[in-house]
């Protein structure tokens, strides 16, 4: 006998991508050899590549799963729903995203369950918020911080794509960590997610508005930044188990015997270090927490200007001018806008800054349609 499903009050993201393909949503086009393409089906659309084409009507009104004939030749593609994996890794980016298996461990380790209330910091095109929203659920509240207005846009446009509209439990604000932090109230946050190159300047802020108890997690590119984090949360106090580590992940060829290791793996993206805020008044008990004057003297090693170029995420303009038309184009497609600027992207200025709405007031207006870039090879 089939179970009764169960309804989400808010249902987003997967939950609303059930049933047979409707024009609006994104579909995942798998070839014989694995090769993947993403499309965001059209009632008019078509879909093509070197392996072969064929209207987008084709796929719309059939189930998921289906295979799909090309127009012409022998080839076939499997249609089939993208995961939010998948998403992470074909959507428009302006600043680098977090890659699958540290956006995992951080939702992991930093114990990130559902109600929860979740400051991130870096929203940058919006894969971790996506993470961090699936995980705290229609009852939790994930409020993102994020200095630049282009990067506020695209990740405001990755996620609505992805939830397929408005996302109540997301507060995307526009500005300074420190500063927003400053309108929190006193231990009314759970946990605590960073993606910055300076994470340790807001030690004093994320302090105070954490419950005791609470996790924060930082994820960090260089080994000069996880260095000096380790040392300034030894020196400021508050925080105790205190842990870092970085992944390595290595797929497996398994095809009956022949069963090895992948010609390629996913080595070193970054680090993430985690601590736990402790009871106010109280002081780490355990060996090696304590704080750490050695190094103090060394200031050099610390100068933020070394630290610029190796933390940063360096964007050309005219990628960025890209990017934010295909975020915006898509979302149109979609209906997640009221209107349709065709001349923002073209009146940014040269430098690649973008001009936008202030974020979390209004709904960024989209410009000229353009589409991803098919993933042909």
């Amino acid at each position: 006998m089939e179970q009764p499903r169960i309804n989400l009050p808010t249902p987003g993201g997967q939950a609303r991508r059930r049933g047979v393909f409707r024009a609006g949503e994104w579909v995942q086009l798998t070839d014989e050899k694995g090769r993947m393409h993403t499309e965001l089906l059209e009632a008019k659309g078509y879909f093509q590549c070197h392996q072969g084409a064929f209207p987008h009507s084709k796929v719309i009104g059939m189930p998921e799963g289906s295979v799909i004939p090309a127009d012409k030749g022998e080839h076939r593609f499997t249609a089939l729903r993208p995961l939010l994996v998948d998403y992470h890794l074909s959507m428009p980016r302006g600043a680098q995203i977090l890659y699958p298996k540290d956006a995992a461990q951080i939702i992991m380790e930093g114990d990130i369950f559902p109600g929860a209330t979740v400051v991130e910091a870096g929203a940058g095109s919006g894969a971790m918020s996506m993470s961090l929203l699936a995980a705290v659920g229609p009852a939790g509240r994930l409020i993102s911080f994020e200095q630049r207005e282009d990067f506020a846009q695209i990740a405001r446009a990755n996620v609505e794509m992805w939830f397929s509209g408005n996302v109540p439990q997301w507060d995307l604000r526009l500005g300074d960590l420190s500063a927003g932090l400053v309108e929190l109230p006193d231990k009314s946050v759970d946990r605590v997610v960073l993606d910055m190159l300076l994470p340790w300047e807001h030690l004093a802020e994320i302090h105070r508005v954490l419950v005791p108890g609470g996790v924060l997690t930082c994820y960090i590119t260089t080994a000069t930044q996880l260095a000096r984090l380790g040392q300034d949360l030894r020196n400021f106090g508050g925080f105790t188990a205190l842990s870092s580590w970085e992944s390595l992940v290595r797929p497996w060829h398994v095809d009956g015997l022949a069963v090895r290791p992948d010609h390629r793996m996913v080595a070193h993206t970054g680090f993430i270090f985690t601590a736990r805020r402790l009871a106010d008044g109280v002081t780490s008990i355990r060996r090696g927490e304590q704080p750490v004057g050695s190094l103090d003297s060394r200031d050099a090693l610390w100068e933020d200007e070394s630290l610029e170029y190796e933390g940063s995420r360096p964007i050309s303009p005219r990628k960025l001018r890209r990017v934010l038309r295909d975020t915006q184009a898509k979302a149109a497609l979609m209906g997640l806008t009221d209107g349709v600027a065709d001349s923002a992207a073209d009146s940014a200025p040269n430098s690649g800054e973008a001009t936008v709405e202030p974020v979390g007031e209004s709904v960024v207006a989209l410009d000229s349609a353009s589409g991803f870039e098919a993933d042909c090879g």
